[in-house]
């Protein structure tokens, strides 16, 4: 697995426990790939939960989704399976993941509350946090340390899934899209004019 910047969310409260959980992991037959598939598992019932219209376990299964995210990295460590495929596998399965999560809080704002222009803000959350993570992939390696500090590092999947968790625990999906939205695609144009400042024209 490719290692990641691990924002604050993830220092201070997921890896607290993601990485005893890869400890004790580590001891059995599971593989990383398992986890990386439970992982989006787990995503893909907070969906569901949204569009059932249970909230508040859809914001749980969100905050849990992040935290089993931090463990297949640190079990392939621990098994010496790093491999490149893994690392792909895991940055494609957070993008279906990430979509999904935003959908389900989407629909679960259009039936619960009343404000305008849910899709539309729905939209441009998907959108950022996919160019988001576009933007980082194109970058050349060499490159990548410019996006992990300042307020690129602010937007980190870690701390996108913490608002989304709070979002969605507090019935305010749509604030929470609003801020996913607004905080993602200004990172990205932070990014596009850092990068031409960095490499010029």
């Amino acid at each position: 697995m490719a290692d990641v910047y691990n924002g604050y969310v993830s220092q201070y409260l997921n890896r607290k426990v993601s990485e005893p959980l890869a400890q004790l992991l580590a001891r059995t037959r599971v593989t990383p790939h398992q986890v990386t598939w439970a992982a989006f598992g787990v995503a893909a019932f907070s969906f569901l939960g949204f569009i059932s219209g249970h909230n508040i376990i859809g914001g749980l299964l969100i905050q849990l989704s992040a935290i089993v995210d931090g463990i297949d990295g640190s079990l392939a460590r621990r098994k010496g399976m790093v491999t490149e495929f893994g690392g792909f596998l895991d940055s494609l399965t957070d993008r279906y993941a990430d979509i999904l999560m935003v959908l389900g809080m989407t629909l679960w704002s259009l039936s619960h509350e009343t404000y305008p222009g849910v899709w539309p803000v729905g939209f441009l959350a998907v959108a950022g946090i996919l160019c988001l993570s576009y933007t980082r992939a194109r970058i050349g390696a060499e490159h990548r340390h410019l996006f992990d500090k300042s307020l690129p590092s602010l937007a980190s999947r870690d701390i996108r899934l913490f608002l989304m968790m709070l979002g969605g625990v507090s019935g305010q999906a749509y604030f929470c899209l609003m801020v996913i939205a607004v905080l993602t695609n200004l990172v990205v144009g932070y990014r596009l004019i850092s990068i031409y400042k960095y490499l010029g024209r």
